[in-house]
């Protein structure tokens, strides 16, 4: 059978992807891919972003392929273009199988197949084996009710399948399969490069009311072995002759054990790579900064989200003031670079106190930041607390991006959300000396045009009248 796998276009309106010219590879389709390869089936990815498809363009390039299964990945903020994509797919391939996979069906299964019929089957929660368990039943006209993890069409309603089990061993999956990727077409700030990105672990033990992640993945915290990890690093340097790796875990120093045994694997071999990955604030210090400084780590990823602890208790965060203090202060000694994340206008926060996290930021004085809006994205507590409240401002999932307000709360109208997430990235970034910081380091344009462009263009027009 012949398999294509597509990334939807991305709607204009993800700034990540216009105003930042940024575009990733797809692991996700990659791990899938690789999964059915290694079971001998033929597969082919179409990432219309890395391509710059538009719709119009994508029925030709299905017809000249000619599948007999499609899978469609959608993240919440392009579901509607994966609905639109998943319709052109049909219409192209009226036989062939359609399937959607992704954050936004596992978590608005039902809502999803209801908006687009032409979409047969929706893959729920963690894709590999549930996508090549019902490719073998599709296959052999067999019964889609025994293939877990998966919603379905029967006799005109929707029907679930029994939910699929975690992957209990991560080094039993096969690399990503890079080769049926566009891997020279990826880029960051609009420069090409050779995007080396490596996930070493799932599952999220944490309960931040924000966050999507352990309900795709799980709760428990679920790690590839150190030797797995490396081979996967060893094979995309000689492979791809980059030496850029960002481990996209959410917790990659998690177990410290594990991540010294990765640095140290790194170092034997004599990688000559650089890196970098994320953290929680309370699960880093000194030796662990210098561990993975020592192996190649440039930068580090940190989750400080506020400087007001009432408002890090509101979103149930887990952590303590003083230790982003301590986590960013630990990771500077260390020479590494920092990268704050910061999330404004959680249900509960008040201006000043919104104001006192960007002063926060300020002082820390990180490297980099990045300022969201609480976005409450569907399958988490805040999309609970959003709609049982009604504080969503709407469902339109393209605004879905955490730079536009799609939530008010009681204490901050839609309104000041944004004129708070403009002050926040103007309070920053056009401090003199981070402007000189970045001008030293040749990011300034880079961050400066491509990245506070979009906030600087909005301010003039308001300035000139211009709505």
């Amino acid at each position: 059978m012949r398999i294509l796998l597509v990334q939807p276009p991305i709607p204009p309106e993800v700034e990540l992807y216009s105003t930042a010219e940024m575009v990733a590879p797809s692991m996700g389709l990659a791990y899938l891919a690789a999964v059915l390869e290694q079971h001998g089936y033929k597969v082919e990815i179409l990432d219309a972003p890395a391509f710059q498809l538009t719709y119009e363009k994508i029925p030709a390039e299905v017809e000249r392929r000619k599948p007999d299964i499609v899978g469609v990945t959608a993240t919440t903020a392009v579901a509607p273009s994966a609905l639109k994509t998943a319709q052109m797919v049909k219409e192209a391939a009226p036989e062939a199988l359609v399937i959607m996979g992704g954050p936004h069906i596992t978590f608005l299964p039902e809502e999803t197949m209801k908006a687009e019929p032409s979409i047969q089957i929706g893959v729920i929660g963690e894709g590999e084996y549930t996508l090549l368990d019902l490719v073998k039943t599709w296959e052999e006209n067999g019964n889609l009710r025994e293939v877990k993890g998966v919603i379905y069409r029967e006799n005109g309603s929707l029907k679930y399948s029994e939910p699929r089990p975690l992957i209990e061993n991560l080094d039993e999956l096969p690399f990503p399969a890079r080769h049926l990727l566009p891997m020279e077409r990826y880029k960051v700030f609009g420069k090409h490069e050779t995007l080396g990105l490596v996930f070493t672990s799932r599952g999220c033990p944490f309960n931040c009311t924000f966050c999507s992640s352990s309900l795709i993945f799980g709760k428990r915290f679920r790690a590839r072995s150190p030797k797995n990890v490396v081979d996967e690093v060893e094979e995309f340097i000689e492979q791809y002759k980059s030496n850029h790796v960002e481990f996209v875990d959410d917790l990659f120093i998690f177990d410290k054990k594990r991540v010294k045994e990765i640095c140290r694997e790194l170092k034997e071999r004599g990688l000559d790579v650089l890196w970098v990955c994320s953290a929680r604030v309370d699960t880093v210090d000194g030796e662990i900064f210098k561990e993975i400084r020592d192996a190649g780590c440039v930068m580090v990823y940190l989750g400080v989200e506020s400087g007001v602890q009432r408002v890090l208790n509101l979103m149930r965060k887990g952590i303590k003031v003083e230790q982003s203090v301590r986590a960013v202060k630990l990771a500077k000694e260390a020479g590494l670079q920092v990268v704050a994340s910061f999330v404004l206008g959680i249900p509960g926060e008040t201006w000043e106190e919104a104001m006192e996290t960007i002063r926060f930021a300020k002082k820390l004085d990180p490297d980099f930041v990045q300022f969201s809006l609480a976005t409450p994205f569907p399958g988490t507590e805040l999309y609970r607390v959003a709609k049982e409240e009604g504080l969503l401002l709407t469902e339109d999932w393209t605004k879905y991006t955490v730079l536009k307000p799609v939530m008010r709360t009681e204490e901050l109208s839609e309104e000041r959300l944004r004129k708070l997430i403009k002050k926040a990235y103007f309070d920053f970034y056009l401090q003199p000396h981070v402007i000189w910081r970045y001008i030293r380091r040749g990011y300034a344009k880079e961050l400066l045009v491509n990245v506070m462009g979009k906030y600087f263009w909005q301010y003039f027009k308001s300035k000139l009248g211009f709505q």
